[in-house]
């Protein structure tokens, strides 16, 4: 077995998926188990079973554990991983950042790492939908890149500033192609930038059905030198599930009018169109293979053992004609955005970027002295910021120290919608506040959930923060800077602080310069 041996927690040593993905020399091969809701059920029963027989088939490199899919309650990953591992087969445990806050993070980690769930999938995670008694209370204390920067360090030994004993995460986070706006999507490019910079192994990326979307991330993760292995998702849906992906009901998914009309048409046939699907999936891992992706990860509603056998079968079988198949993969709405320019050869893209950044309307106002002021203050290259510094740090030994923050906190609660965390980065969002602008509290970039531009948890009524962001900084010509930052985590000893008096004091947590 490659997994930890009984006698010997938290002794790893080098699972097959990690020496797979890792080499680069093979193609990768892993499926999507979905925890039920409940520990003792079919479901359950009938997912371990599958396991069992992808174990003992052997062509597959290991199985991801979903955690809390879609926002419901479900069978820890851990618990199916820990039994999944005694069978003999790798696993990746999904690790999201919607219900923990970092101190529950770093206890689970700690146990994970003892019993040798090594193999990660770092995600935001899904907004919580109801619950016990009502709807939960959505945590999102630390987002996708805090947590990967947070296990990187752990790894290294360094956690918390002090020695302590190293991990053995291998960390994959996941990225979306799928975006049909240009603001979101360049946001969830520059987002891997800050993944990848904070220690990331590998990515996976979000599901899809086109072929030139697939190839546009591994386009731009090779011409930016993002030099980890990649995993395109192969996603088969059910045909009742079809249907709810098309009304933008899965966030993040699109299932264009023209794939929708050819699935609808399949499931007349007697199987419901099944074999269509399978054989759309199998071509698309055959594309992604020859496309240059070191491996596919396979996902999808009631697929059985006969379905997987199909498909890496057929995958097979279309190895040979590739270079059709991309041009019959071809699934996006009229109008979406692509960043390349289309090979008319190939169906896929020409490294030839389209222009960027144009046609943003001109900056409000308040951005303009909201930045004046900010650059005036706040820079500690600015003529004045050392008698600001000075002016500040007076006030905060004095009885005025109380009415100051009350000023600040007003002055930014009318422009800003400041919810007082003590820690503003505003100057790094365009003035956009994210604890107020965004469901999830993100801080280093969008969310996989948007739709059209709209928020995945208020669709048609309040637009996604970082697509704000990305116009804004667009219009002042620096939204590309966006993807070499880091937003630190929300220190929570600062709420209801003053922001100002915590930058000059050096209080807060972005590392930034700070004058003796």
């Amino acid at each position: 077995m490659t997994h930890e041996s009984k006698d010997k927690p938290g002794q790893p040593s080098i699972s097959r998926f990690r020496q797979s993905i890792g080499s680069r020399s093979e193609f990768t091969i892993t499926f999507e188990l979905v925890p039920s809701r409940g520990g003792r059920n079919r479901q359950t029963d009938r997912t371990l079973a599958l396991a069992r027989d992808l174990a003992a088939d052997g062509r597959i490199q290991a199985v991801s554990i979903t955690d809390n899919a879609g926002g419901h309650p479900a069978l820890s990953p851990e618990v199916l991983g820990l039994e999944i591992m005694a069978m003999g087969l790798d696993v990746i445990s999904h690790f999201s950042c919607k219900d923990k806050n970092r101190n529950e993070m770093e206890s689970q980690l700690f146990g994970w790492d003892r019993r040798g769930l090594h193999n990660l999938l770092v995600i935001s995670g899904d907004y919580p939908q109801q619950g016990y008694r009502g709807h939960p209370k959505p945590v999102f204390d630390l987002d996708s890149v805090h947590v990967t920067d947070m296990l990187n360090l752990m790894n290294k030994g360094q956690y918390l500033h002090q020695p302590t004993h190293a991990t053995s995460f291998f960390k994959g986070v996941a990225v979306s192609p799928f975006k049909l706006t240009e603001a979101e999507q360049l946001m969830q490019y520059y987002k891997l930038h800050r993944k990848i910079a904070a220690g990331a192994d590998y990515v996976i990326t979000q599901l899809g059905f086109d072929a030139r979307k697939f190839h546009e991330v591994l386009l731009y993760m090779r011409q930016h030198q993002l030099n980890v292995p990649l995993l395109g998702s192969v996603f088969i849906p059910s045909l009742p599930l079809v249907d709810i992906m098309h009304r933008g009901g899965v966030p993040g998914c699109v299932i264009p009018d023209t794939l929708h009309g050819e699935m609808k048409k399949e499931g007349r046939d007697a199987d419901k169109g099944r074999k269509a699907r399978l054989t759309r999936a199998a071509k698309l891992m055959a594309a992604l293979q020859a496309m240059g992706y070191d491996g596919a990860h396979i996902g999808g509603p009631g697929l059985d053992m006969a379905d997987f056998d199909f498909l890496l079968t057929a995958m097979e079988h279309y190895q040979s004609r590739t270079k059709e198949i991309s041009h019959e993969l071809s699934f996006w709405p009229d109008g979406g955005f692509y960043l390349y320019r289309k090979d008319r050869k190939t169906g896929l893209n020409l490294e030839e970027r389209k222009n960027i950044g144009q046609g943003y309307a001109k900056l409000r106002p308040v951005y303009t002295v909201a930045r004046f002021v900010h650059d005036t203050a706040f820079d500690p290259a600015s003529p004045v910021y050392n008698a600001c510094r000075q002016s500040c740090l007076t006030v905060h030994d004095s009885f005025l120290a109380r009415p100051f923050a009350a000023f600040e906190h007003m002055t930014k609660f009318l422009l800003f919608d400041c919810q007082n965390c003590g820690g503003c980065i505003l100057a790094s969002l365009a003035y956009l506040c994210p604890q107020s602008g965004c469901a999830k509290y993100m801080l280093n970039g969008p969310c996989g959930g948007s739709r059209d531009g709209w928020c995945e948890v208020y669709p048609g009524k309040k637009r996604c923060i970082y697509v704000k962001t990305y116009e804004r900084l667009a219009a002042a010509g620096g939204a590309e800077h966006f993807r070499s930052g880091f937003g630190p985590p929300r220190n929570w000893q600062l709420n209801n602080s003053s922001a100002w008096l915590n930058f000059y004091l050096g209080n807060d947590n972005r590392g930034g310069k700070r004058d003796k």
